[in-house]
């Protein structure tokens, strides 16, 4: 095939297709840019106006929003480098990275496959054939019961003698999908039917294998080059234990658990399994490694492609990782010897999702209406929601407004050439007016931090995710704020399941009182008596009753009064109280709001003055109360930043009611996979009524209360955000 391992001599790339979408779309092709090599971009429906499909040079339409009639077309992919003219195809992560006949399409077409061989991936990608080849490489494997075509009879035979708990894993794909954790053996069969079908959704492929669940488990990777010319180097480990649903939201390069002799093992293990397969390109061994007995270390799985966290590694080498991917199918000789390859620093990633960790990671969506970065001027779409065309759109920067990674420079192979990093960077792929819906995966963004240990990179982060607003769009940056502040997490004393033990104690924080009060009167138009706002609370200036704003935030009900006692066209003074819903005052004090530009307005509260974003919208497309919503964000740049979504509390009545009554509705947009109920059959309160499939997750839907159930929808039906799947007549109706 034509792919770097059979490329003969070196081979000029002049113009590359990224057959991706959002961030990593953006992180290559600034890549593309700084080598002088054409950029062409691909796009669904859904990202016509998205930022990779700006940065690049030419873009091609691929077809609807799905996944499977765009970025999963092979034909459309392949037709689209040959229309343009594409030397090569770089896949980025997810969709078609992984598949062997789109490489095998490519090499078909003469087009160049930036990354390994097709047998390479093939074997690699099937975890059974995979644990096979290393094996034989005399690389350490967890132990399992691993073949084709095992049955459930057969795994169920075999949990005994592997030892509980074990692990179900399937045979293809990765991502964490698919994977159960099973404790007791009565448990086995049912998660073994879950398995296969959310393995078969998201793979096409229903293959499971077992293995023994290791102990207070920590995954940890080992990033890996190679050349067509028999060099293989590794550029050290990434720790990536901190998982919730098998998939990561932090990674750290290096990891604190590794000695140096350990460290040198596992690099060593890695190439010997990139060996195993003829491997080229940059590629991840990822091992499970158990905390409480750090020297040894078993082999999981190896990802034939760019991994979504390369970036904390290119931060503590120096080492632009496409670039050295593109060098590499060239034909060219890696310019790194093993013994060039120094970690320099500690660096951390992040990883923005659109999801709600005090909803179990319910996906959410919307569309963004203010977006700043840390060290960026606030981005705010106007009010058609239409994305703006920033000239950072969602391109890879650094702190200091830099267009390209942030290491920046060649890569020569000697230490002293490599140029210091900045210590943020953001891969973003989202701007203000970026709509996200349900078809792609709900990863926004990454930021990443370089220290120059790993205590002053854990700040670093803090600060930067402090620094971040995303307004329209519920994220888990304040989680991740959380997390970073947990004493485990501070000790590096983590393991894969540190996160769903951490999610439990979390909730989303109070709204202080200056947040309260930018909720209440930071957006108020003191001249328009139609707004909804000033509606619901009836006043006007200068009258001596005072200013009542109820407002509901995180499940809480507040009440703010504001006595004016004067006010112009710029600013408002105000005395104000805050109570809650029974009435019982939480905080008194001055007020002074002085609007500034855009969404933007300076809250002083007691002589101590912040600067907030206020942004007021409509319910989000995928799902939440109908009515008004208010996004309040800050104090900007404090470390006591947040980003709180309050409603007026009218606006819950019908959806309160709603529910008491029964129904069951879909949280978001996606697909009905599994209808685990009978219609008209009686129910248990917390029984499984409808599997719903967003985002490439499985949510389970469950009878709020005991009674009979009337099922709305079948197994394979489209459902839109809060449409009524299931309604229970609660026994108590009788």
């Amino acid at each position: 095939m034509t792919s770097a391992s059979t490329i003969s001599g070196p081979r000029r790339i002049r113009s590359v297709l990224v057959a991706n979408r959002g961030e990593i779309a953006c992180r290559v092709i600034a890549t593309l840019h700084r080598m002088g090599i054409r950029a062409i971009a691909v796009y669904s429906d859904a990202d016509a106006q998205a930022p990779h499909v700006r940065a690049a040079d030419v873009a091609v339409r691929l077809g609807p929003a799905p996944a499977a009639q765009s970025y999963l077309d092979i034909a459309a992919v392949v037709s689209a480098a040959q229309q343009t003219g594409a030397d090569a195809v770089h896949p980025g992560y997810g969709f078609l990275s992984e598949n062997q006949e789109f490489a095998a399409a490519l090499a078909e077409a003469g087009i160049v496959f930036i990354g390994p061989p097709a047998q390479a991936i093939a074997t690699m990608g099937d975890k059974i054939t995979a644990r096979a080849a290393v094996t034989a490489r005399d690389v350490p494997v967890v132990p399992g019961l691993s073949r084709p075509g095992l049955t459930d009879d057969d795994l169920i035979a075999a949990a005994p003698e592997i030892g509980f708990p074990v692990l179900i894993k399937p045979s293809a794909g990765g991502g964490g999908k698919g994977m159960h954790r099973v404790d007791d053996p009565a448990d086995l069969p049912a998660a073994l039917v879950t398995a296969r079908r959310e393995a078969a959704s998201a793979f096409g492929d229903d293959s499971l294998f077992l293995e023994h669940f290791v102990a207070t488990p920590r995954h940890i990777e080992v990033q890996v080059l190679a050349d067509a010319h028999g060099n293989v180097i590794h550029l050290g480990e990434r720790e990536c234990s901190l998982q919730r649903r098998h998939q990561k939201v932090i990674e750290e390069a290096p990891s604190a658990l590794l000695t140096p002799q350990t460290r040198e093992r596992i690099g060593a293990a890695a190439c010997d399994a990139a060996r195993s397969v003829g491997y080229t390109g940059a590629g991840t061994v990822e091992f499970i490694v158990s905390a409480t007995a750090p020297d040894d270390f078993f082999f999981m799985e190896m990802n034939t492609r760019l991994q979504v966290e390369h970036p904390v590694t290119e931060m503590v080498t120096g080492v632009d990782l496409v670039e050295q991917q593109i060098r590499v199918a060239r034909g060219e000789q890696l310019a790194l010897a093993q013994d060039d390859v120094v970690l320099t620093g500690h660096a951390i990633e992040a990883r923005v999702y659109a999801e709600d960790p005090a909803q179990g990671f319910l996906p959410t969506g919307g569309t963004v209406r203010t977006l700043r970065w840390p060290g960026d001027d606030l981005d705010t779409a106007p009010p058609s929601s239409a994305p703006t065309r920033s000239p950072k759109g969602g391109a890879t920067h650094a702190r200091g407004g830099s267009s390209v990674p942030a290491f920046g420079g060649r890569v020569a192979g000697a230490r002293d050439e490599r140029r210091r990093i900045e210590t943020t960077r953001i891969d973003s792929g989202i701007e203000a007016g970026s709509v996200i819906g349900s078809h792609y995966d709900p990863m926004l963004a990454k930021v990443i931090c370089y220290g120059s240990d790993r205590a002053e990179a854990l700040d670093l982060l803090d600060e930067a995710l402090a620094g971040t607003v995303i307004v329209g769009v519920g994220t888990n940056v304040d989680f991740c704020r959380y997390v970073l502040a947990q004493p485990k997490v501070r000790a590096a004393e983590l393991d894969t399941e540190l996160l769903d033990r951490l999610v439990v104690e979390y909730s989303a924080p109070a709204p202080s009182p200056a947040a309260l009060v930018a909720g209440a009167l930071g957006t108020l138009d003191l001249g328009d008596s139609d707004d909804v706002w000033s509606s619901a609370v009836s006043f006007r200036i200068g009258a001596p009753s005072p200013i009542v704003t109820r407002l509901v935030c995180a499940g809480e009900r507040y009440e703010v009064s504001a006595l004016v006692s004067g006010s112009d066209t710029r600013a408002l003074h105000a005395d104000v109280t805050v109570a809650d819903d029974d009435g019982r005052e939480s905080w008194r004090g001055e007020v002074y709001l002085e609007p500034q530009a855009g969404p933007a307005v300076t809250v002083r509260c007691d002589g101590l003055a912040g600067r907030w974003v206020v942004e007021e919208t409509g319910a989000s497309v995928l799902g939440g109360t109908a009515g008004s919503q208010r996004w309040v964000t800050g104090p900007l740049g404090d470390a006591d930043a947040g980003t709180w979504v309050m409603r007026p509390a009218h606006t819950l009545a019908s959806s309160d009611a709603a529910a008491s009554a029964g129904d069951v509705r879909s949280p978001m947009p996606g697909t009905v996979v599994a209808v685990p109920a009978a219609d008209g059959a009686p129910v248990a309160a917390g029984d499984p009524l409808v599997v719903v499939e967003a985002m490439k997750m499985e949510h389970t839907l469950r009878a709020p209360v005991s009674g009979t159930a009337a099922i709305a929808v079948r197994a394979g039906q489209k459902v839109d955000a809060q449409q009524v799947l299931a309604h229970v007549e609660s026994d108590e109706n009788d």
